[in-house]
């Protein structure tokens, strides 16, 4: 029997794998978890069971925190929480059985002996807590209070008054000093009355130190600066609670500049920062998305406390695709987010495999000869490939290069010179983000390459089930080497097409885009010769020669191999 004797046997069990395949994966792609973002179906399980913004905000009215717990309702009511009305009706009664602390956001014992809370009628609302410190009267109170106060780092702020050397305050001693002096003294009795979260205070302590010994206020005055914006905003109880959870000047400065970038969210952005107990992760958060991150944190906030803490915890933005929130894998999710990133991942390489291996049985092996059927090396390889571009289309933050934030620091010097209002932009500009066209692009052109694949499989097979002999089908193989390059002329056919597309508008500028069918057509080409076109050819010549002189061959002639050309 010839080495290349085929059969037309279809093996029953070759559909079933391609639609196991499909099945796999259906289900790694409902898992919720991703790289680089997080899915809404694992926000709403990380949420569920934990307080939501209402009864967090309950929570601050027992406490007596009227200042708080005030933001905590605007937030409430701005995410249409549930639990608002109740909410406010708690609110309502606290403030009407303390009036006197509502311009203070609650009773502090520190404040009774120096403003006489219970006494104070002055202001009626939330009163921003500067208002209080800059009057000379208070100012004069405080400083005998807090002269007699045994704390070393609050004696050391005390004498930062009698510092000079400052850059934008106005020095204490001169006329134009009384905001400089109000936030020392604020400084001081937020130290004094141990306000400051452990790790902030100890950073406030070295920088008045080293600001006394070097007679200049140096970097301490930036945290005065932030302090100022804050204190200009917030009452004493919400800036007390700020300050509990911040981490260094640092954070203190971020929140300052969101106040001021932002004022519209920032009740938003200060309830985040009490609700994840974490002003640090907050700040970093907003400042590297931006009003994106703004969207995702609202997304978190309204799910509960838990919801903002996994948000706040992993760094990245909320994977919006559609998925269909399965709570069983969302908690498995939350157990072990790498092992099943792992699982997801293999289970895009499973179903791939296993599909390119049922439509390799299924459509290809029947009548292709079995040195020429590599299943684990073929199947392999494209299924290496689907994967990657499974994965590049569900993770949308993979190859997107995160957007300029808002909220980004920027340093505003005053203009010297009149210049044109009109901004130059770069030239060399570099889009470095990615669409949900870019993604559609891609696994079109990886579609039609699969699709390309296989039907110069079927070539082949279409010419190994032919009666003819080793010789004739070679020739027949060689007629065909168009076809075998026509991955080639596909994929620079779509990369042509994508850059016309791109100069038209249609489709965001990303040579990503473009160049993915270069790639796919080169990939392509190089699968079906090497791996199917080389090894069949090879064959085919070592059946050629095995074929009796005397047998006369239809093209060629004698069967001779002598006789046969030179195959190049």
């Amino acid at each position: 029997m010839s080495a290349t004797t085929v059969s037309d046997k279809r093996p029953l069990g070759a559909p079933l794998l391609v639609l196991v395949g499909l099945v796999v994966a259906v289900v790694a792609w409902t898992l919720p978890v991703n790289l680089k973002s997080v899915s809404p179906a694992l926000l709403r399980e990380a949420g569920a069971q934990t307080p939501s913004l209402a009864v967090f905000g309950r929570q601050l009215v027992q406490s007596e925190k009227i200042g708080p717990a005030a933001l905590v309702l605007d937030a409430a009511r701005t995410l249409k929480d549930p639990g608002a009305p109740a909410l406010e009706q708690s609110l309502k009664e606290l403030q009407a059985q303390q009036p006197e602390m509502v311009a203070w956001g609650g009773w502090d014992p520190f404040l009774d002996p120096l403003f006489k809370l219970r006494e104070s009628k002055g202001h009626a609302g939330s009163t921003p807590v500067l208002t209080f410190f800059l009057p000379e009267q208070a100012r004069t109170a405080l400083r005998d209070y807090l002269s007699n106060s045994r704390s070393l780092g609050v004696q050391a702020l005390l004498r930062l008054r009698e510092v000079r050397s400052t850059g934008r305050f106005v020095p204490v001693s001169q006329p134009g000093g009384q905001p400089l002096d109000a936030v020392i003294l604020l400084a001081a009795l937020l130290y004094q009355g141990e306000h400051l979260s452990p790790e902030l205070q100890r950073e406030v302590r070295g920088l008045a130190d080293e600001a006394l010994a070097r007679r200049s206020l140096g970097e301490l005055e930036g945290f005065f600066l932030d302090l100022l914006s804050l204190s200009r905003r917030l009452d004493w109880s919400q800036l007390s609670e700020l300050l509990r959870r911040s981490q260094d000047a640092k954070t203190v400065g971020e929140y300052a500049h969101l106040a001021r970038v932002a004022p519209d969210e920032f009740p938003l952005i200060y309830v985040a920062a009490l609700f994840s107990n974490s002003a640090d992760r907050v700040a970093i958060y907003l400042i590297q998305f931006g009003k994106t991150g703004l969207s995702d944190l609202r997304l978190a906030l309204s799910h509960g406390q838990g919801a903002v803490q996994q948000l706040l915890l992993r760094q990245v933005p909320v994977n919006h695709t559609p998925d269909l929130g399965l709570g069983t894998a969302a908690s498995l999710v939350m157990l072990h987010p790498r092992l099943m990133l792992a699982v997801k991942y293999l289970g895009y390489l499973l179903a791939a495999y296993l599909v390119f291996r049922g439509l390799d049985l299924w459509l290809v092996s029947p009548g292709v000869p079995r040195q020429l059927v590599i299943p684990h090396l073929k199947s392999g390889i494209l299924a290496l490939l689907i994967a990657g571009v499974l994965v590049i289309t569900t993770e949308p933050f993979l190859l997107q290069a995160a957007p300029p934030s808002e909220f980004r620091f920027r340093l505003v010097l005053p203009a010297l010179v009149t210049t044109s209002t009109t901004p130059v932009e770069s030239a060399n500009k570099t889009i470095t983000t990615m669409d949900a066209s870019t993604l559609l692009s891609i696994g079109f052109f990886a579609a039609l390459q699969v699709a390309m694949y296989f039907f110069c499989l079927l070539k082949i097979r279409e010419i190994a089930r032919s009666p003819h002999p080793p010789l004739v089908k070679l020739r027949l193989m060689e007629n065909e080497e168009n076809l075998f390059d026509g991955g080639l002329y596909v994929g620079i056919g779509g990369t042509a097409t994508a850059l016309v597309l791109q100069v038209l508008g249609i489709i965001e500028p990303n040579l990503l885009a473009a160049y993915s069918s270069n790639l796919f057509g080169i990939t392509c080409v190089a699968l079906v010769k090497i791996r199917s076109v080389r090894p069949y050819k090879r064959q085919l010549i070592l059946d050629s020669q095995a074929v009796s002189p005397t047998v006369r061959d239809p093209v060629f002639g004698s069967g001779n191999p002598g006789s046969a050309p030179v195959i190049t």
